[in-house]
């Protein structure tokens, strides 16, 4: 399982931390101590160094996000969120969404199928992009509204999974979602060990685009 963190400057730190920390112990337990069950990095739009986090912290990027039809792309590519309620002109999900180059990405990288999750304000890249027209989704609390004006089908729930896009509420949901992929990727046990070395109580009711949970 190949996954990619779509980084840029305000993101939210434990938008994108936190699932980097689950995929990555579950790629390693999975694989049994042998290698690892595919890989998990940070990548950017641009050829970079670093970014820097919305309260600052610098992250460093492992690559730049391959083209959609490269031999590289990611089994799912994570869009954080961060600074969007705040509407930072400089350094935001906000000020991504209106330069433009994340949203055409993910909309380019959603039309040659590949499987994404966004985690709080991450959602509304991907509603700027149109991924989320008539789709079930979730946001963070404070950006309900827009997303749904926005032509999506909000979900109550803490992670929405509606097929090849899934979506987690704010900010620890992002927790929650890479766990549930990783159980769905590699199985209860494995997921019920990350939590158990990150002390992470898992929450559950996952909305599946056929309405259970």
């Amino acid at each position: 399982m190949n996954v990619d963190i779509l980084l840029y400057d305000g993101f939210d730190e434990l938008d994108g931390i936190g699932p980097y920390e689950v995929f990555d112990y579950a790629l390693g337990y999975a694989a049994g101590g042998e290698d690892r069950a595919g890989r998990v990095r940070y990548v950017t739009l641009d050829e970079r160094d670093s970014v820097t986090a919305s309260h600052g912290t610098r992250v460093g990027v492992d690559a730049a996000l391959p083209e959609p039809d490269a031999d590289d792309v990611p089994d799912l590519l994570v869009v954080p969120g961060g600074g969007w309620n705040a509407r930072d002109e400089e350094a935001s999900a906000w000020a991504e969404a209106q330069k433009g180059d994340v949203p055409r990405t993910l909309a380019d990288h959603h039309a040659a199928g590949t499987r994404i999750a966004s985690v709080c304000t991450g959602s509304m890249l991907l509603a700027e992009a149109g991924v989320t027209d008539g789709r079930r989704v979730v946001t963070h609390a404070g950006a309900i509204d827009e997303l749904r004006e926005s032509g999506a089908e909000v979900v109550d729930a803490r992670v929405v999974d509606d097929g090849d896009l899934l979506s987690a509420g704010g900010v620890t949901s992002g927790i929650d979602l890479a766990l549930y992929l990783v159980e769905r990727e590699f199985g209860e046990g494995v997921a019920d060990r990350v939590a158990t070395v990150i002390e992470y109580e898992r929450r559950y009711g996952v909305a599946a685009g056929d309405g259970s949970a």
